[in-house]
């Protein structure tokens, strides 16, 4: 297994509380895939994530092992666990969102919005209530047989009711919507818009609407995560690490041409797992991941 040093700042080494365990290392846990994306930590800290273009979920356990949970995910991206230990997972290969079981069967949550397909939904959060959050940006992609063209107005960031029954945009003003967190206790949301290059926080108001908008980051991000701290990390080159007031105090250096996603796992929430290219990566931390479920 490959290692490198994590990359700090001199800003970062300041910082009063050292995000990266001591003496801790990138380290490679697998590779040969074709786009790692979407990492989501179970209730025991197993990380499940996608091969994308392979159309695959695997699962790295907290002991270490490799193996596929599924093999025809509906080409599935981003991924998130809801309270039940249900997986779910924006599925772009017709657009939708779906709901795995853990024996491998799903439920199409979200087929289409106002009677017109999404453009691909790409990644999610789900709120404390199970009320979910999700970027729909236009990634053209070669196996679609649908019209290829943009099906909505325009490229969204929506809201599925908590029961499941009422979906609605609560962000249209976005280029290009794509990372998704949101905040432990469920008040704020940040969404990235890399097709701007920013990233913006927004307050979570009682019926799921945001309020607020407010520049948090000059950058933009593919995945994104958040820790107990409220430290939100923001991918693409490598995992750059943003204080809850929105100054940067942490990069992750990662030996790959793109990092797509990251996300807490392990036994203890305390490993952050890195999918990127076509690699996934470690890095112990001295921080703990939310783990809500």
């Amino acid at each position: 297994m490959a290692c490198l040093p994590a990359c700090l700042s001199a800003e970062s080494r300041d910082h009063p509380k050292r995000l990266v365990a001591k003496a801790a290392q990138v380290e490679k846990l697998a590779e040969g895939f074709a786009f790692t994306e979407g990492p989501a930590a179970d209730r025991k800290g197993n990380v499940y994530f996608t091969d994308q273009p392979n159309n695959r979920i695997l699962i790295w356990t907290t002991e270490g092992k490799l193996s596929v949970f599924h093999d025809n995910s509906g080409r599935a991206n981003g991924l998130y666990f809801d309270r039940n230990g249900q997986l779910i997972a924006c599925s772009d290969e017709n657009n939708e969102l779906w709901c795995i079981g853990m024996d491998g069967s799903h439920t199409v949550l979200v087929s289409d919005f106002e009677g017109k397909k999404l453009n691909g939904p790409n990644d999610l959060w789900l709120h404390p209530d199970g009320g979910i959050y999700f970027t729909d940006p236009l990634y053209i992609r070669k196996y679609w047989t649908r019209d290829p063209s943009m099906q909505q107005k325009g490229e969204y960031v929506y809201y599925l009711s908590p029961d499941r029954k009422t979906l609605v945009t609560v962000e249209t003003s976005l280029k290009k919507p794509n990372g998704i967190i949101g905040s432990p206790d469920g008040k704020r949301l940040y969404v990235a818009d890399i097709g701007d290059k920013k990233t913006y926080l927004y307050h979570i108001m009682p019926d799921g609407s945001l309020s607020g908008k407010k520049l948090f980051a000059p950058m933009g991000s593919d995945g994104m995560t958040i820790d107990r701290e409220g430290n939100v990390y923001l991918t693409g080159n490598g995992v750059t690490v943003f204080d809850t007031q929105g100054k940067q105090i942490e990069h992750i250096a990662v030996d790959a041409n793109w990092t797509a996603n990251v996300c807490f796992g392990g036994k203890d929430m305390k490993t952050l797992f890195i999918t990127a290219s076509q690699y996934l990566f470690s890095l112990r931390m001295n921080v703990k991941g939310v783990n809500r479920y």
